[in-house]
């Protein structure tokens, strides 16, 4: 299957020659500086949402996504993969990364981020991206998606309906929850008829409205409020700890495995989007964003950060907003990297106006089982059998299963349908991945 991204896109010197550099234009830098102040600002809610999601600390997925940025903004003077795109962490990966702090333990998460860091490089080094969406198909990620999104909607609905702690009664349906349930819809609402009207011009309007409309209405009635714990940021190297047990380290690889693939699938997947609505029309080279991933990954490791790739949420608003070249990613990473070091700020954002935008993205994340419906019926099946498998059972045990399901079912029509013998089975596995590989290099 050929990527919809252009692998074999112009060298880095070609690009700059045709479009100029992908990193900085003199001609662009007041639109890509106002462009990154505006996405800047948005992906403040969205990093604090997916940093909950994932159990981590706030400021430490805040710096991850002032950190990738700059990674994003230095690749781009060397080998540009996309030129709009926006680094943040991700939040198709945040139960994963949950999953990893429940099942390993926080202080081992830095070596799991560096263990995928490094796979990502092989994958990167090797040029496999190619072969992803052969062995892991687009249905089964979009299934992953919308399990993932499913959990994002029932963890922040408890935020709707979540009152202080003065305000808890015997009686759980007490005025100040029925007020709390009114105020969270009304902002909803208000948020989708916004998005609704200015999804096509300036995304990142709804949010603007809405952070700063709860800020106001906090001032007058009493509502939950988010509380960043101020964290110390320090480096130190990724090693597991001492008394990891043998098995336990297996598990390890193969979850950081999982969550490599995955982000790497998501990655090629953006792009493909991304390409579409450069407003330059430049070609997209897929490679060369993995190396800006994993070099953030690797680095972020050092304090304990996320992993990251450039989101479709964030990089819409940045080309909306008017970015042209990845300069404007310079400046949401300085917007960022400014609440990294002021958590005090954040503190007057309510907990029912990140719920508002978090319910949107699980939605959104759902919905893309709509794309599915182009493969057919039996991906659409697939699609939700990932996704409810993913929702009941977990992330990784979820995909694991729905690809061996896919497998066998693939291995089926061929030796009961069709006749093939196992080996010819086998062999046309192997000649669709060699046929791939030539039509791509």
């Amino acid at each position: 299957m050929k990527s919809q991204t252009e692998n074999k896109s112009p060298s880095s010197s070609q690009q700059t020659q045709d479009t100029g550099s992908a990193a900085f234009q003199t001609q662009y830098v007041l639109r890509d500086t106002a462009a990154g102040l505006i996405t800047g600002a948005m992906a403040i809610p969205l990093t604090i949402g997916i940093a909950i999601m994932s159990d981590y600390p706030i400021k430490i997925a805040l710096a991850t996504v002032a950190f990738a940025s700059l990674i994003g903004w230095i690749n781009a003077w060397f080998k540009p993969g996309n030129f709009i795109g926006s680094p943040g962490v991700a939040a198709g990966l945040a139960p994963v990364l949950a999953l990893g702090v429940a099942s390993f333990g926080w202080e081992n998460m830095a070596f799991c981020i560096f263990l995928t860091a490094l796979m990502q490089a092989v994958i990167w080094k090797f040029n496999w991206q190619r072969y992803l969406l052969i062995a892991v198909p687009v249905y089964l990620v979009e299934g992953l998606l919308a399990g993932v999104g499913l959990k994002i909607l029932l963890k922040f609905s408890e935020f709707t309906y979540e009152i202080p702690e003065e305000s808890i009664t015997e009686e759980f349906w007490n005025s100040a929850r029925i007020q709390m349930i009114a105020i969270s819809a009304a902002g909803l609402g208000v948020f989708l008829l916004l998005f609704s009207k200015f999804k096509d011009t300036q995304p990142a309007i709804p949010y603007f409205v809405l952070i700063i409309g709860g800020v106001l209405l906090a001032q007058f009635v009493t509502v939950p409020m988010i509380f960043v714990e101020d964290v110390d940021l320090y480096l130190k190297l990724p090693l597991p700890v001492a008394d990891v047990a043998p098995m336990m380290l297996v598990y390890m690889v193969l979850f950081c495995a999982m969550l490599a693939i995955v982000d790497v699938i998501e990655q090629v997947m953006s792009n493909a989007a991304i390409e579409k609505i450069d407003p330059l029309k430049r070609k997209t080279n897929s490679n060369n964003s993995l190396l800006a991933i994993w070099i953030a990954n690797m680095g972020s490791s050092f304090f304990h950060g996320m992993t990251n790739l450039d989101g479709l949420a964030k990089s819409t608003t940045n080309k909306l907003a008017g970015a042209m070249t990845k300069f404007s990613v310079l400046i949401i990473g300085s917007v960022v990297c400014f609440f990294t070091f002021n958590p005090q700020y954040l503190d007057y954002l309510p907990k029912f106006s990140l719920a508002a935008i978090m319910l949107f993205t699980g939605y959104k994340m759902i919905a893309g089982l709509v794309h599915v419906t182009h493969y057919g019926p039996y991906a659409l099946m697939l699609a939700c059998l990932t996704a409810g498998l993913v929702f009941q059972v977990g992330i990784f045990e979820g995909l694991l299963v729905a690809m061996a399901i896919h497998a066998i079912v693939h291995f089926m029509i061929y030796t009961q349908h069709e006749h093939m013998p196992v080996k010819s089975v086998v062999k046309r596995y192997f000649d669709s991945l060699k046929n791939d590989r030539n039509n791509l290099q």
